[in-house]
């Protein structure tokens, strides 16, 4: 998991130019890209971006929701193992950020760690918390970034990852979800996760430009956080560890 702080070695560190490995001024390399992930409505193909203009008295709570499936299995029982019997197998499926602010701040939220942040306060991010079953009704876990602190939030990439069950990203069928305005329609994410290979994907970040927001898709896996954390140039450090 990530430290709370990030020392300034690191920081600058990955936000050299020299190293563009990744082609975003950082210094790790770009993850692996699927051809097909979809922003529905709003944007076609990875790395493309698409800008929204904030209403005349700003944005308000922005709620960033995911949803997914539990796998079924067929196993073979009964005689000679004839008879087929459908079973689930739970998927602990998590919702993260990293997120840098205009002061310079750059942190994690995510539920490994119990990293939830805080609404009011910076980073004016706050995580609903850790559902560990894909089995609740909606959002399986949430962000909500408060609008009306937008102004001070620079950028902040969207991630989910497997933290326990079965890679297999078809099976599981993430769905993000982004609601900028409780009067209007969230646009949906729904990546098409082949690789069974690695288990974090880089969704997409939004970007302050001038108090709008960009929304730049993404789509990349990484085999740790700290790999995907190199590739965008946020500077943490991490450890491992496990959850309660």
């Amino acid at each position: 998991m990530s430290r709370d702080t990030s020392s300034k070695d690191s920081i600058n560190a990955a936000s050299k130019s020299s190293a563009e490995f990744s082609g975003r001024n950082a210094i790790g390399a770009a993850g692996i890209t699927e051809k097909e992930v979809d922003i529905q409505d709003l944007l076609d193909k990875n790395g493309e971006s698409g800008l929204i203009s904030p209403p005349e008295d700003g944005f308000h709570n922005i709620h960033i929701g995911i949803a997914w499936n539990n796998i079924v299995v067929e196993q073979a029982g009964g005689f000679m193992g004839l008879i087929k019997k459908a079973t689930r197998q739970g998927v602990d499926l998590d919702l993260g950020c990293l997120y840098e602010l205009t002061d310079g701040t750059r942190g994690v939220l995510q539920p490994f760690g119990e990293l939830f942040g805080n609404y009011n306060d910076a980073p004016f991010i706050h995580h609903s918390g850790d559902e560990r079953t894909g089995d609740a009704a909606g959002d399986d876990e949430s962000l909500s970034v408060n609008g009306q602190e937008w102004p001070n939030i620079k950028r902040i990439l969207l991630y989910t990852y497997i933290y326990q069950g079965p890679n297999n990203w078809n099976a599981i069928k993430p769905e993000i979800t982004i609601n900028l305005n409780d009067d209007t329609e969230p646009f949906t994410i729904r990546p098409a996760l082949k690789n069974n290979d690695l288990t974090i994907c880089a969704i997409a970040t939004l970007k302050n430009i001038k108090n709008g927001m960009q929304v730049v898709k993404h789509g990349e896996y990484f085999n740790s956080q700290a790999a995907m954390d190199r590739s965008f140039g946020f500077g943490l450090q991490w450890e491992d560890g496990a959850k309660n």
